[in-house]
């Protein structure tokens, strides 16, 4: 018997979540990172000026304060406590007005145009009384569904692409806008099958629960989850890149002993990296056929992002985004569309869609008294190591006019800087591969159970795996339940 019986390799959400399951079953479980620090995407940071806290990759956490794994566990004990802005989301428009996306429905159909009304509440109503019952089966593996009829209807509206959808239910520019600026968030073109999902899950996510952010940033959630594990017997390695597989299962591919760095060879491994990652690691002992699979693994385009130490609040002209948490830019369906496919193409647009967060509306702990932080990213091409500082300022500035004015310090990261900080990010890409409807239920290849491989000690439990991206910590749950059922 091994002295460890399960060892997860990598600190994110996912990699956190499967140690977690596994430790809470009873198993000895390692956790090893090879950053000085743990938390994969959910890292903070004073990135520009003392005193100003960023979250270094995400901010904004709807699925984490939805994720039905996370509401089993006692991470408030463990510091983590979610802030809710007075507003979710809100959308701008040129002439000063903007939609928003409120906890209730009412209050988003009311901010559109007057003849979607009835036609926003329809589309989201019975996704918001099912939440309860949709939000497992949309957050787990391909399997017999709970409520057929429910998800039935979901497939059916989310599996068309965003721009048919809003094109065949809304009339005015200010939903079609909208519900595109929640649908880019796949980072793909809108015309593609399966984007109008992404917009449904986010506007739903909004009513049911609200778009929250943690209080002291990111790494709340990363030290809260830390903390569950250990309290359950569980130990975390840091400063140690694993980059064989005998590191972690012996010369020998395992059974007992120590292998290099001192940590005890394991039953099983899993890995939350991407296919990529995998394949550099433990590639030699997969077949050539699984590996050929995995390097046929696509990824989608990357982000550009940059964090503003602030003078003041953003002087938005739309007085109710002065009062959201998040505000999408992007003026009309048209321009969003232009901007998503452009960065799909391999090209830079001149306006592009562009993601803010305004953390200190709601948590001022993050700045000094009276000063603010901001977060903004946009999507570019993977692997571009294109400057989008001005292209995002412009579009802030086109919404808030005299937001430069505020600037104290800037931050920046590419994407080629953003897989260099993570390597999981391929290209810069955040979703851990793209969201094309041939790699949801089947990332990273088509197998019954997505995260094992054919070699039955290693294991895959990132957001490579269903349901994808997200800090919602599942692709962990259901991985660790997959190996915990292997070994019963």
């Amino acid at each position: 018997m091994p002295n460890t019986d399960h060892i997860v390799v990598g600190s994110g959400p996912n990699g956190l979540a499967a140690a977690i399951a596994l430790a809470r079953a009873g198993c000895s479980v390692r956790l090893i990172e090879g950053a000085e620090t743990i938390g994969g995407g959910c890292r903070t940071a004073e990135l520009t000026l003392p005193g100003f806290v960023h979250d270094v990759c995400s901010a904004v956490h709807p699925l984490a304060a939805a994720s039905p794994f996370f509401a089993t566990l006692p991470l408030a004990d463990h510091g983590l406590r979610f802030l809710h802005p007075e507003i979710p989301l809100a959308h701008p428009f040129e002439d000063g007005t903007a939609a928003v996306l409120s906890r209730l429905p009412e209050e988003t159909a009311a901010s559109l145009d007057p003849a979607d009304h009835q036609a926003y509440r329809r589309l989201v109503g019975p996704f918001v009384d099912g939440w309860d019952r949709l939000l497992p089966e949309l957050l787990a593996p391909f399997h017999l569904p709970r409520s057929p009829l429910l998800l039935s209807r979901f497939g059916l509206l989310g599996g068309r692409s965003a721009s048919g959808l809003v094109r065949s239910r809304f009339e005015g520019p200010r939903a079609r806008a909208f519900f595109a600026g929640l649908a880019a968030h796949s980072m793909l073109p809108l015309d593609r099958a399966g984007t109008a999902a992404f917009g449904l899950i986010l506007a739903v996510t909004g009513h049911a629960v609200g778009w929250p952010i943690p209080r002291g940033g990111a790494r709340v959630i990363t030290d809260a989850l830390a903390g569950v594990f250990e309290a359950a017997g569980g130990v975390i390695e840091t400063g140690r890149w694993v980059r064989s597989l005998d590191e972690v299962l012996g010369p020998a591919g395992g059974g007992s002993g120590s292998g290099p760095g001192g940590s005890a060879a394991a039953r099983s491994v899993l890995f939350d990296v991407t296919p990529r990652q995998l394949l550099a690691i433990a590639g030699e002992a997969l077949p050539a056929s699984y590996r050929r699979r995995l390097a046929r693994y696509r990824y989608g385009p990357g982000v550009f992002k940059v964090d503003w130490a602030l003078d003041g609040p953003i002087p938005w002209r739309a007085e109710v985004c002065q009062r959201a948490g998040t505000v999408h830019l992007g003026a009309s369906l048209e321009e969003i569309e232009e901007s998503e496919a452009r960065a799909w193409r391999g090209e830079l647009a001149e306006r592009p869609y562009v993601l803010v967060s305004q953390p200190t509306l709601v948590d001022p702990s993050r700045a000094p008294e009276g000063k603010h932080v901001g977060w903004a990213y946009c999507h570019v091409p993977a692997g571009s190591s294109a400057d989008r500082t001005e292209a995002i300022e412009r579009q802030v500035e086109r919404f808030a006019p005299g937001f430069r004015d505020l600037i104290l310090a800037r931050h920046t990261i590419s994407a080629v800087e953003m897989e260099a900080y993570n390597p999981n990010y391929v290209g810069g890409d955040i979703n851990g591969g793209a969201a094309v409807i041939s790699q949801l239920f089947t990332r990273p290849v088509a197998r019954w159970t997505p995260y094992a491989t054919p070699d039955p000690r290693i294991w895959i439990c990132s957001s490579s795996t269903p349901p994808g991206g997200g800090v919602h910590g599942m692709c962990g749950f259901h991985a660790a339940r997959a190996v915990l059922r292997r070994h019963a």
